[in-house]
């Protein structure tokens, strides 16, 4: 429905991670995340597959580096945040996915009637 905004979950660590964020990654990483509670697209956002089915990233450039939020949002309860992080090289590290992808099978069985 237009107007209703999905309330956000993060799993394990995940607001931690985005805690330790640079403030200026940080508020945008918030703003990026209010679109997502409205049923919009982030500005910048790419699927990950790989993690799960529904599963994207929002992508941040700040300053101080890049900065990645995994999260899913094609359930009706909230928009679940997996993983956050910085991105150290060009490509997403092996272990940050895996975490994501363990964090996502993890909910998918908690949503299970």
């Amino acid at each position: 429905m237009p107007g209703t905004i999905k309330p956000v979950e993060f799993r394990s660590g995940a607001l931690a991670d985005l805690r330790a964020f640079p403030e200026a990654a940080r508020r945008d990483a918030g703003y990026q995340l209010d679109r997502v509670q409205r049923g919009r697209d982030p500005d910048d956002w790419k699927p990950m597959k790989g993690v799960g089915e529904g599963v994207r990233e929002i992508r941040i450039r700040a300053a101080d580096g890049a900065f990645r939020v995994v999260y899913v949002a094609k359930f009706t309860e909230a928009v679940f945040v997996l993983h956050c992080f910085q991105k150290k090289s060009q490509k997403t590290s092996r272990e940050d996915l895996d975490l994501a992808a363990k964090r996502y099978k993890d909910l998918i069985k908690e949503l299970k009637p």
